[in-house]
């Protein structure tokens, strides 16, 4: 599969990757859960936020009400402790109770210092700089360069699955092990402990699977399944598990066949053959994880 640069959806007229998402594409539905959320950040931290986003399918304007989750990025002025992990966790609980709009609040915490960092420019600042909708103080992607989707954005964001992969099966085991709810059968309860899992690593495996591609397709996008499609374009054979994952990051059912499909195939193939293609991220210092 090959594409003419100039039609690329993704890029402008230079080839560089356009920022995601906006406040004018934010619906109607999901403003008043921003403006809170934009109030709580600031209630919560004071003066020593830095800044704050929005990212995901709110700013982009392709939300589901009662479906979607509200995704937020917090960048305070030093790096978060334990208890300010804590603040956020309440924050989002707090939030998704209230607004039933929204199915979930995850809010990603960072230090300024890290996100400006020589080590994160092309994994976090980027992160920043193209996918995340300014809310709250100084807008750090005017300290970031423009990126263009190559080979060492492909390395530096998503070239560290085999690392990951250890982690995700210790967690799909403690899952497993998780009994029943009351009033509900133990099995129900371990497929509501594994939904949230699926959702999170067919993300994850769908996105890496596009990253392997991107520099040849030269392009950018955010949607799944067309994340999908283009890998699929370059790797026929294992194009329809993609597919599929690109299908449970949209609609997650709580099966360990699934999961462990991931772990144990997928992920291992596509691990292998990213560090082939683009070799492998550059090692974060501990506790960056």
């Amino acid at each position: 599969m090959r594409r003419d640069p100039e039609s690329c959806r993704g890029l402008d007229s230079l080839g560089f990757i356009v920022r995601e998402g906006s406040h004018a594409r934010v619906g109607p539905v999901f403003r008043p859960v921003v403006t809170a959320a934009r109030d709580r950040l600031l209630a919560a931290f004071g003066a020593r936020l830095d800044s704050a986003y929005l990212y995901g399918s709110i700013p982009r304007g392709t939300a589901r009400v009662g479906r979607s989750d509200l995704d937020l990025v917090a960048v305070l002025r030093e790096e978060p402790t334990d208890a300010d992990r804590a603040t956020a966790r309440a924050l989002g609980g707090a939030l998704d109770e209230e607004f039933p709009e929204i199915d979930g609040v995850g809010t990603l915490l960072f230090s300024r210092a890290r996100v400006l960092s020589e080590l994160e420019r092309y994994d976090i600042g980027w992160f920043v700089a193209c996918q995340c909708t300014p809310l709250l103080g100084e807008d750090l992607a005017e300290f970031l360069p423009r990126y263009r989707p190559d080979s060492l954005l492909a390395r530096e964001t998503n070239g560290d699955l085999a690392r990951l992969l250890p982690r995700w099966r210790d967690r799909i085991a403690a899952a497993e092990g998780t009994e029943g709810t009351e009033g509900t059968e133990g099995t129900e309860g371990t497929e509501e402990a594994l939904r949230p899992l699926v959702r999170f690593m067919s993300r994850h495996l769908v996105r890496t699977g596009f990253t392997l591609v991107m520099p040849r397709w030269n392009g950018w996008t955010s949607d799944l399944r067309e994340m999908a499609e283009a890998f699929a374009g370059y790797y026929p054979d294992r194009g329809e598990q993609l597919r599929r994952a690109a299908e449970s990051g949209y609609e997650p059912v709580g099966d360990r066949a699934v999961l462990r499909s991931y772990v144990d195939d997928l992920g291992p193939w596509l691990a292998d053959e990213y560090a082939r293609v683009h070799g492998v991220k550059t090692p974060r210092p501990p506790g960056w994880d």
